[in-house]
């Protein structure tokens, strides 16, 4: 895993306003581009509802197809799925004033590469870590991490995270 943090001179962004800023990509994956890539974005704001992952799966496949990326279908929707259900359980905390707050499902296109980028306010790492054999679940970052080019995560400030894979055709 690869943790892109924020460097000082940077837009500094929480997890109640980030949209992917314009030419937006994780840095340990600035290998992956070419100039001149096809660019496009595409943002969806889910609730902390255990529904939210079923419409991030769906906004994941009408994107994805909208792009004629129908090939990174599959593999993009177990990795929403993933993340989603990830910020679900790690990085929302559903009391006082966060009850209200949202997730962000962010798609970003470079040319055949998409980055699925999920926000939520939490603030501790996403930790790939190896469950014991008789646990339900604790697979989902090497499922993400099977499926992706790369992923990690980067801090918003002066909240929140957002995790990120990236998947190419």
């Amino acid at each position: 895993m690869q943790s892109t943090n924020l460097t000082r001179g940077q837009n500094q962004w929480s997890t109640l306003d980030w949209w992917p800023p314009i030419g937006w990509w994780p840095e340990p994956a600035r290998d992956l581009l070419e100039p001149g890539m096809a660019t496009a974005s595409a943002t969806f704001a889910l609730p902390p509802r255990a529904e939210s992952v079923h419409s991030a799966r769906s906004f994941a496949a009408g994107t994805l197809s909208g792009w004629q990326l129908a090939d990174l279908l599959d593999g993009m929707e177990l990795v929403v799925s993933e993340l989603v259900t990830n910020a679900l359980r790690h990085g929302m905390r559903l009391t006082g004033s966060r009850a209200r707050e949202a997730m962000r499902l962010s798609l970003i296109r470079r040319g055949a590469n998409v980055t699925c980028a999920i926000t939520d306010p939490g603030s501790s790492a996403p930790v790939l870590r190896e469950p014991t054999p008789f646990e339900p679940g604790g697979l989902g970052l090497h499922i993400v991490e099977s499926l992706s080019v790369c992923w990690g995560w980067c801090p918003l400030v002066p909240q929140g995270k957002a995790v990120w894979a990236v998947l190419a055709a």
